[in-house]
């Protein structure tokens, strides 16, 4: 009897604990922290707290999925997908059935939103059926048109200038596995495409270091990084440009890269794989990093390409971590933004 009540005193405690982060957490959402909407669009977005506030709540959920079961409960979510995913589409589904809400998908690879009908029209019908919105288009203007015109939260799930869920994850797999992230620093090697753009911004918003080497001509959108420059004179983040791959490996605590052609460049595919074949990540260029060193990559891999086979499954390789952290970030990023909304805006009635 003593160890059962001694069980429920300590499931009482947990209960609370929890809730409390919960709320500490949602106090950092962006609804809270004075942004005029719930979306997340960029990176740029998210204030350090707003960050600081999904990683600790992704770290709860990690820990206590049973206790968000019924967080979602009722809520729905539709997905429009421009291009093919798996870990996008599938992380997004289950971690919104865990929560006890449901997903719709509409498949938008044959035919891109807006081209049977206005996205404003699109986001004025939508928001009167569900709560949230999940994009992965190809242009970005598409997902911030969306989110102008539609009350409801809009969630970039792939852009060609962003992945912002995908950047988060990232740093959430690193935020597991080391002390201090301030004291972090992350390679880049490869294209300077919609990931490393992510990269770029979450690594100034958490005050780290991050070292992108790109072919000339290939470099991260240059507004990205001056915003992130402003970012990191706050936060004291180190953002550093250059062509060398081996000059940005030396010494790093992580070796990122992705594939050479994003998806829209098939046709660039033959130049780019000659351009891009001295930035492979191999042991080779993997000896200039420290001797702790993990290797990332965000996923569909072209083994052969810009990552061995030898480096990809590696005893130091955290590619399927990174494809976990997607799921318990993005819940994290619906709890916040869901989860905290009791009423549409404009006076307009929740569905039943």
């Amino acid at each position: 009897m003593q160890t059962t009540a001694r069980n429920e005193e300590k499931a009482e405690r947990d209960v609370k604990v929890n809730r409390q982060l919960l709320q500490s957490a949602i106090a950092h959402s962006p609804v809270q922290a004075g942004f005029p909407r719930s979306d997340l669009i960029s990176i740029r977005d998210l204030s350090p707290g707003n960050v600081a506030a999904i990683f600790d709540l992704a770290s709860l959920i990690k820990a206590r999925p049973s206790d968000f079961r019924g967080a979602l409960a009722g809520k729905q979510v539709v997905m429009f997908f421009e291009k093919p995913s798996l870990r996008t589409r599938l992380t997004f589904e289950s971690g919104m059935a865990s929560m006890g809400g449901s997903t719709m998908f509409v498949d938008q690879t044959s035919e891109r939103l807006g081209s049977r009908e206005k996205l404003s029209d699109v986001a004025h019908n939508v928001e009167r059926w569900v709560d949230g919105l999940i994009l992965r288009t190809f242009g970005h203007g598409t997902i911030e048109e969306m989110a102008e015109h539609a009350c409801i939260p809009v969630i970039n799930a792939l852009s060609d200038l962003e992945h912002p869920c995908q950047a988060l994850a990232d740093y959430f797999t690193l935020y597991e596995r080391f002390d201090d992230l301030h004291d972090l620093c992350l390679a880049y090697v490869g294209d300077g495409n919609n990931v490393a753009n992510s990269l770029i911004l979450t690594a100034a918003s958490l005050g780290s270091r991050i070292r992108v080497a790109t072919p000339p001509g290939y470099e991260p959108d240059a507004q990205v990084v001056a915003d992130a420059r402003v970012l990191a004179s706050q936060t004291g983040a180190k953002i550093e440009l250059m062509n060398e791959p081996c000059e940005a490996v030396i010494g790093v605590d992580a070796i990122y890269t992705d594939a050479w052609t994003s998806m829209g460049h098939e046709h660039e595919a033959a130049e780019r794989d000659r351009i891009f074949v001295s930035y492979q990540v191999n042991d080779e260029l993997i000896a200039g990093a420290a001797p702790h060193a993990v290797f990332m990559h965000c996923l569909p891999a072209h083994r052969g390409m810009e990552i061995t086979d030898s480096v990809i499954d590696s005893v130091r390789s955290v590619v399927f971590d990174q494809a976990e952290s997607r799921l318990h970030v993005q819940k994290a990023i619906m709890l916040l933004m869901l989860g905290t909304q009791t009423d549409r805006v404009n006076g307009r009635i929740p569905h039943a």
